[in-house]
């Protein structure tokens, strides 16, 4: 069905439902299977689900739906669409496992019911909030079945001190790596 979610513009998203949230997916790599990467979203939520249930119905509430595109990044809070953003490659690379694309998403989903409860996203002291989200990433990863990668880059990250936990991101440099990234993945399509 092509019916795009709110605050998704172009026409080109198409929307699926995966465990019962709306997905808009914009696939622009031919080398991407779309059934895959729906697959591998509904295998990590269901992990959320099932490990930690809670945070499955507080993202159900606090998000609108998911977004899958290309990105500078493994995932973003879109706060006013209320979209989680999850990065198209991330998703379906081969060394990701689902339990990590699972933790990205939670990651977003504890910016989401931050952002729910009143706190502004932008705030001074994001690197507070990044923690926040890292420590959830640290409960469900030891639930987890195939979690210890999600629990040693979060502790990794909770070991940083606040400019390096929550760093300012040069996002014309990361735009001009996404790009160099596609283009070589055209030619070897090709």
């Amino acid at each position: 069905m092509t019916d795009p979610l709110p605050g998704s513009a172009s026409h080109r998203h198409v929307t699926h439902r995966v465990a019962g949230i709306p997905v808009v997916i914009d696939n622009t790599r031919p080398d991407i299977q779309t059934a895959e990467l729906i697959a591998r979203l509904g295998r990590a939520l269901d992990l959320i689900d099932r490990y930690t249930p809670h945070y499955g119905r507080h993202l159900r509430r606090d998000f609108a739906g998911i977004l899958v595109q290309r990105y500078p990044c493994r995932g973003a809070y879109l706060p006013d669409a209320r979209l989680c953003l999850v990065e198209l490659t991330f998703i379906v690379h081969e060394t990701i496992s689902e339990p990590q694309i699972a933790a990205t998403i939670l990651h977003e989903a504890m910016h989401a019911r931050l952002h729910a409860l009143g706190f502004p996203l932008e705030m001074e002291d994001r690197a507070r909030q990044e923690r926040f989200c890292r420590r959830a990433e640290i409960e469900f990863g030891r639930l987890v079945p195939g979690g210890e990668a999600v629990v040693a880059r979060a502790l990794q990250s909770l070991s940083l001190d606040d400019a390096d936990v929550a760093p300012d991101i040069d996002w014309r440099l990361a735009a001009r790596r996404v790009a160099e990234a596609d283009r070589q993945a055209r030619d070897r399509a090709r």
